[in-house]
Formats: structure tokens, C-alpha cells, sequence
């Protein structure tokens, strides 16, 4: 990784990006199709058969979905009321107590993270911290893989992608990156540490530093991850970029210390504060910048050019393509949320997820 390299990155092509900007603007086109009055999602996930679920953040103690199904427009509780019922004191190994990303698997089920904490920055409860796959053909849970060993009490487990039978997942609290392998259970931390995984800056968001309860501004560490369509090469990023990338049989490798596996990270792309990603077939990363309210798009070979910006994109989160080529952008707001803002919600309901259509394959590794 070199600063020279990153500093060029940062400056060069500024002229091409504006010239194509008004193109993208043009083509793009914003449709609603989900909204809410009164809930707060971080994320959508499509299923073949078009079931759509999302991830919902409480704005109460103790009350409110936490993973939710979209059924004519509305979310409800899903796999069930007691997996979403979940209230300070209770077991959390076995109930959803911060759920922060899902996505439907290349097996067709539903897969989701649990943070293991309720609050933004909460220390995990014992057992909280999980994968969990749901059977969406039973609409039941079939396995909990349990994260706790891989994490500390800092741990904040953020987002995760397939890769065959390995599963990686971003570790945002204690920077660093989590391996598991599906067939055996085992579990493993790479990149522990590492300068890539670290946030460099505080968060940000319509360009003012977002602070917690306390007033503190807030780092989000290895948050974002995409895995390749060839599944060669894992990129990801703290939230607030850039994107770096290194191939995944560094992370496969059980045997390799952490010392020789960071000699193989690569800087790819200067991205700014993010709140989603998503990859095409193509190998083309599409990224949320938070600050400018727009999407951004990266080649494979790391140019950038602007998707589309509209000052209804706050903070898209985690975005989804669907298998006819539609891009799913939830406006989450989350740096308007009470957790960013300062312990005071600023968040303008309704809640939106929108939906354009950009041509592209999904990636289903």
C-alpha cells in the first residue's frame, strides 16, 4: 500500500467523473417501492421468487422488528414474533438482538448477521454474536453458527459474503476480518489489526462528522466486502474507504500468518464514507457515498464513475441486484438515527427503498 498511490487515486480523472455525471443523472431513473411511516431499515435482499425481507433497527428499548418480511408493503415479523421478541436480560443465542445484514445465499436461503449487542457501539451479550440460516421454503431457522469465539467484548459483527462454503465477515467494533467454513465450523480471524481494516477518519455523512450518545465522533471499521465473480479476490473497506483488496486464498490459507497475508493487500479504489455496496457479474462495485448523496460505480480495474446522485439517497445502505437487473438502493438515513445523531433522531419519515434498473447480473457465489 502506498500513499503516493492512494493520493493519485484521489485526484486523478475528477474531470472524466463530472463530464459522465450528467449522463448517469439522465439515464437513471428512481422508482419507490417500499416505504415505511414509522420503521428503520439498514438493508433488502430479494429472493428469487421475489420475497423481499430487510433488517430493521430499533428506535426504542426492547421493542421492534429486527427482521422483517415485506407482505403487500408492510413488514412483518419474520422467521416469527419470538425470534423478533427478543428483551434485555433474555437469552440472546437464540433470538435476534442487533441484526445487521442479510442477504439470500447461494443455497436460496435467507442468512443473517446478529451483532450480538442492542445498541451502535454496545458490547456483545453471551451467545449474541451469530450467523443464522433460515429455511425460506419452512420460514424456520436451520442452523445458528455461533461467532463468539472469533470476537472481544469491541467486536461489532458488521456484513458477510459467500465465497464457495467459506463465509467472510467484517468485524467493525475490533477491526478485522472473520472466516468461516460452513462444512466443519470452523472459525478464524485474519487481517486482525491490519491498517486496511482500520478506519482512518471519523464517520461521515451530508458531510458532518456523526457523533454517538456522547458526543464522540464514530469510527465503523471493516465494514463493506464484496467477493468477486470468480471468487478470486475479496475487496473491502472501513466505512469510510478506501477500498482495498486481496485474494482470497490469502484468507483461505489457515496456515498463513497474518504477517504474510497483509504483504498481499492491495489498495484498489479511493472510495469515500459508505453506508452499502453491491457487486454485478461483471466484477463492477457499486458504492454509496454518504456525504453527496450518490451512487457511485467502480470497474474492475478501479475507475470510478457516478451511477446516479439524487438528495433522496440518504445514506443507502446495503443495496441488492436483483436477477432482472434491478438495483435496490434503501435510503436508510442511519446518520440521521439517534445512534449517529447524538442520542436525537433526525430521521424524516417515510422510511424509502428505491429500486433502477441498471442492466446487470447479480453474483450469487
Amino acid at each position: 500500500m502506498r500513499a503516493t498511490t492512494l493520493a493519485l487515486l484521489l485526484c486523478f480523472g475528477t474531470g472524466a467523473v463530472q463530464a459522465q455525471e450528467a449522463d448517469a443523472q439522465a439515464q437513471a431513473e428512481l422508482t419507490p417501492v417500499l416505504k415505511s411511516e414509522s420503521l428503520v431499515f439498514n438493508g433488502v435482499t430479494r429472493s428469487k421468487d421475489g420475497r423481499l425481507f430487510s433488517p430493521f433497527q430499533r428506535q426504542q428499548k426492547d421493542k421492534g422488528l429486527e427482521l422483517g418480511e415485506w407482505i403487500d408493503g408492510k413488514p412483518q415479523p419474520y422467521p416469527d414474533a419470538a425470534w423478533n421478541g427478543w428483551k434485555t436480560g433474555e437469552d440472546a443465542a437464540r433470538a435476534f438482538v442487533g441484526v445487521n445484514a442479510i442477504r439470500i445465499g447461494p443455497d436460496g436461503d435467507l442468512w443473517v448477521v446478529d451483532k450480538g449487542a442492542a445498541e451502535l457501539g454496545g458490547t456483545p451479550l453471551p451467545g449474541g454474536p451469530k450467523l443464522v440460516q433460515i429455511d425460506l421454503s419452512a420460514n424456520k431457522v436451520r442452523k445458528v453458527f455461533p461467532l463468539e469465539k472469533a470476537t472481544t467484548d469491541k467486536s461489532f459483527i458488521d456484513d458477510f459474503r459467500f465465497n464457495g462454503r467459506k463465509v467472510y465477515l467484517t468485524d467493525a467494533g475490533q477491526p478485522g476480518i472473520l472466516v468461516l467454513d460452513l462444512d466443519d465450523g470452523t472459525l478464524r480471524r485474519v487481517l486482525d489489526g491490519h491498517p486496511s481494516t482500520v478506519a482512518q477518519r471519523p464517520l461521515t455523512g451530508e458531510n458532518k462528522v456523526l457523533l454517538d450518545a456522547k458526543d464522540k465522533p464514530i469510527a465503523i471499521h471493516a465494514d463493506q466486502l464484496e467477493v468477486s465473480p470468480d471468487g478470486k479476490w475479496f475487496t473491502y473497506q472501513a466505512c469510510t474507504g478506501p477500498l482495498y483488496r486481496i485474494e482470497t486464498k490469502w484468507l483461505d490459507d489457515a496456515g498463513a500468518s497474518d504477517a504474510e497475508r497483509g504483504k498481499h493487500v492491495e489498495l484498489f479504489a479511493a472510495t469515500v464514507s459508505t453506508g452499502g455496496t453491491a457487486i454485478d457479474a461483471e466484477g463492477n462495485i457499486y458504492a454509496s457515498d454518504t456525504d453527496n448523496l450518490r451512487i457511485l460505480k467502480f470497474a474492475p480495474d478501479g475507475t470510478q464513475t457516478t451511477l446516479v446522485q439524487d438528495p433522496r439517497l440518504v445514506w443507502v445502505d446495503a443495496m441488492w441486484i436483483d436477477e432482472e437487473g434491478g438495483l435496490w438502493l434503501p435510503a436508510a438515513q442511519m446518520n440521521r438515527s439517534k445512534g449517529m445523531n447524538g442520542g436525537t433522531s433526525k430521521i424524516a419519515f417515510p422510511t424509502t427503498i428505491f429500486r433502477m434498473s441498471i442492466g446487470a447480473k447479480p453474483v450469487r457465489n
